[in-house]
């Protein structure tokens, strides 16, 4: 199963790092949850813990190089943040020291092909204030539905209901 090779690989990369940095990296969750167009994500959460979130569909149409590039992408993420501290750049210094310690490249963002991989669609909805159209996202909309209200950042007047796209 591709999702097992993934999670032996962040072991591996993981255990790479306990060896050179002599100090002990763990993940406390490693999971294929992640939706639309990031291929994987690297959040610490209280008490130390930590969460690394793959993309299964990114995965499944670009197995080789998801393993090449985004695993060690993530898991140089957890070690520069537990090794270096939370004032880190995210991809600065520290983590392209890290990636070269993995000998990964270290290019920000991948460039996969993602024409097949399914994406929310946000409805929008327009909206008018003393200076310019708004387009709001059904979220706030709702808010403002809910009797919350919203004022433009320009003119600093309400924002109107026209209608949705």
């Amino acid at each position: 199963m591709i999702e097992q090779e993934v999670i032996i690989q962040t072991q591996k990369y993981l255990s790479i790092a306990s060896d050179h940095f002599d100090q002990q990296f763990k993940v406390s969750e490693i999971n294929f949850k992640l939706r639309g167009t990031t291929a994987g994500y690297f959040k610490q959460i209280p008490f130390g813990q930590s969460i690394i979130s793959y993309n299964a569909q990114i995965l499944e149409k670009n197995t080789d190089d998801f393993i090449a590039r985004t695993v060690p992408h993530e898991v140089a993420h957890l070690v520069a943040f537990k090794r270096f501290g939370r004032k880190i750049k995210p991809h600065g210094d520290k983590w392209k020291l890290v990636m070269a310690l993995f000998g990964a490249d270290d290019s920000r963002c991948h460039d996969y092909d993602l024409k097949e991989v399914k994406t929310r669609i946000y409805q929008c909805f327009d909206y008018h204030c003393g200076c310019q159209d708004h387009q709001l996202t059904a979220i706030r909309h709702n808010r403002i539905l809910s009797g919350q209200n919203y004022l433009c950042k320009k003119c600093r007047q309400p924002l109107s209901f026209i209608g949705s796209l």
